[in-house]
């Protein structure tokens, strides 16, 4: 804990944060496949359609495969729907990496994202593997939408995190790229930061107010 602020732990988005992300090669790469209008289901910081379903869990990888299948010529496969979908990701810095454990000294880490099994189990899980270690090593607990069965803004998300953790929102900073998803977690009692494009999480919290980061 530290103890000017008494705060104990720090709760992570993912996308925009801690992974780089960049929404446009995901929707060139449905383009590619013959998708007409991926830009209207494919959001910045919340997707709709088949995209958001399978965020909230509300459809599962197949049922969302066969969904976007409706919406792209015929033979299309998994595999491709799958790598379009993943162009999603631009991958993890190593220094972001490396932050993470120095924080784990200090503080008690958590993850709440809107997130899909399909990136989970590959992209997600490969980068955070580059220094040896699965996403389990970085975090305390992890809360993932489509296992949630809600997204942020929602408020339920982050009372799950806050009750299956048994975290404090005021011994707590979020950390999110969204100032929609700051918002409603402030609501809750949740000290923010919002994680701007062209901003690095770790320099946010070094001059975070009375935070004592080295």
């Amino acid at each position: 804990m530290n103890r000017l602020t008494m705060i104990k732990n720090l709760m992570f988005d993912l996308g925009g944060v801690i992974m780089e992300i960049r929404r446009q090669n995901c929707v060139e790469a449905f383009k590619k496949l013959g998708m007409e209008n991926p830009d209207d289901f494919l959001g910045e910081y919340r997707q709709s359609g088949p995209f958001a379903d399978i965020e909230s869990g509300a459809a599962t990888p197949a049922r969302f495969r066969d969904e976007i299948r409706r919406l792209l010529p015929p033979g299309v496969t998994d595999s491709q729907i799958d790598e379009a979908f993943g162009k999603f990701l631009v991958g993890i810095p190593i220094h972001r990496l490396e932050e993470l454990e120095e924080l784990k000294k200090h503080f008690s880490l958590y993850l709440l994202s809107n997130t899909n099994p399909i990136m989970w189990a590959d992209g997600i899980a490969r980068n955070f593997r580059q220094q040896g270690h699965d996403v389990d090593h970085y975090f305390k607990g992890i809360v993932r939408s489509y296992e949630a069965k809600v997204m942020k803004p929602d408020a339920k998300i982050f009372l799950e995190a806050e009750h299956r953790f048994g975290i404090k929102p005021s011994e707590t900073i979020f950390l999110d790229d969204s100032k929609t998803n700051c918002a409603a977690a402030e609501a809750l009692g949740f000290k923010t930061i919002h994680v701007a494009p062209g901003t690095e999480f770790m320099e946010l919290l070094r001059n975070y107010p009375g935070l004592d980061i080295r």
